[in-house]
């Protein structure tokens, strides 16, 4: 058979080096050599000696699946092999934390990381937002973490000359060196009178950065 389908932009090309990589822009490589973690549901294919386990298993587990928005029941896969990993034809992006480093991410646009990496479920300061936005896992250690964004992400700095507000229902995650606070962009005097409607946006404070997604929430599909 011929077609553009079985180009080498398409089709994977043998394992170089262990660990995770981009496959293309809406799906993640992972060539399993001891342990990983994943969302649970986001192993679209896989090939090897590999070892699927759900994760979240009592109180503390619970807790941890019950508050990282939208859900982010975890997975570990072990073994020796490949797997790969996409979430509704999101665009997905690989980052390289170093030890020192410290990024918030909303648990939504979590898709896979090492297992060397720590993560704590943290409350964002400022409450009240919506959207599963009001706790974010807090990410650090040493490896790689794979994140998954509806569009194409808009990355910003922030200086302590210029604060940032984004959107609490569209805020993907940021450096935990910002400082968060809600801000109120209206008078009830004019929201009465009907306003945007973006009433209250997450602000951040300091040196960084924040990325969001060029979408609001979207609502949540049934399992």
């Amino acid at each position: 058979m011929k077609s553009d389908l079985f180009s080498k932009d398409h089709v994977a090309q043998p394992a170089t080096a262990p660990g995770m990589s981009l496959h293309n822009s809406k799906s993640i490589r992972y060539v399993v050599s001891g342990e990983m973690m994943a969302r649970q549901g986001a192993m679209v294919a896989y090939r090897g000696n590999l070892q699927f386990e759900r994760k979240g298993q009592g109180v503390g587990g619970m807790l941890k699946r019950a508050v990282t928005g939208e859900g982010l029941p975890l997975m570990s896969v072990k073994g020796q092999g490949e797997a790969w990993f996409a979430h509704e034809a999101q665009s997905c992006f690989v980052v390289d934390i170093e030890q020192g480093d410290s990024l918030t991410v909303n648990g939504r646009n979590i898709l896979c990381f090492d297992a060397s990496l720590s993560y704590e479920i943290k409350t964002v300061k400022g409450s009240g937002i919506s959207g599963g936005g009001l706790f974010n896992s807090v990410f650090t250690g040493h490896g790689r973490l794979g994140l998954m964004c509806e569009g194409e992400p808009l990355v910003i700095p922030v200086s302590p000359q210029a604060p940032v507000f984004v959107d609490t229902d569209a805020v993907v995650g940021w450096t935990t060196s910002l400082q968060t606070s809600l801000h109120r962009s209206q008078s009830i005097g004019s929201m009465i009178r009907g306003g945007s409607g973006e009433a209250v946006q997450l602000k951040l404070e300091g040196e960084g950065v924040v990325v969001v997604r060029p979408s609001e929430a979207t609502p949540h599909k049934p399992q």
